[in-house]
């Protein structure tokens, strides 16, 4: 089993950039496909962006796409995501999950396909 904590929110600025970190214990993160999704209070988690355990695949969902940036480096056990033009709508707790997955190409992005959580981290974009 892995361990996932989430590092790095904050208050950023509308139009403003921000990084937050996942690190990994219990298990080498490069068994997993790993994503990041986020959540508001009252709504369902949204998938914001997944990688593939190679790191050479990612895919992200249209209201983030090139904005949102998601790497890894397994030898730090370690996946981030770069947030840019940041906007207030952006504004939720974000949540890096893994994935078990033999593939090393396929980037996971439906929430049933993963199967550990972090706690979370706040992210707030103010106007």
């Amino acid at each position: 089993q892995v361990h996932l904590v989430e590092s790095g929110g904050g208050l950023v600025q509308a139009g403003g950039s921000l990084r937050v970190s996942c690190s990994a214990s219990g298990r080498p993160l490069s068994n997993y496909a790993m994503g990041w999704f986020r959540q508001t209070p009252g709504k369902e988690r949204e998938f914001v962006g997944g990688i593939s355990r190679s790191g050479g695949s990612t895919y992200y969902p249209d209201s983030v796409k090139g904005r949102f940036t998601v790497s890894r480096d397994n030898a730090k056990n370690t996946v981030y995501l770069q947030m840019n033009n940041l906007k207030p709508e952006d504004t939720a707790t974000y949540y890096c999950a893994a994935a078990e997955t033999s593939s090393y190409w396929y980037a996971a992005r439906q929430h049933r396909e993963y199967d550990y959580w972090g706690q979370g981290t706040q992210v707030t974009v103010s106007s």
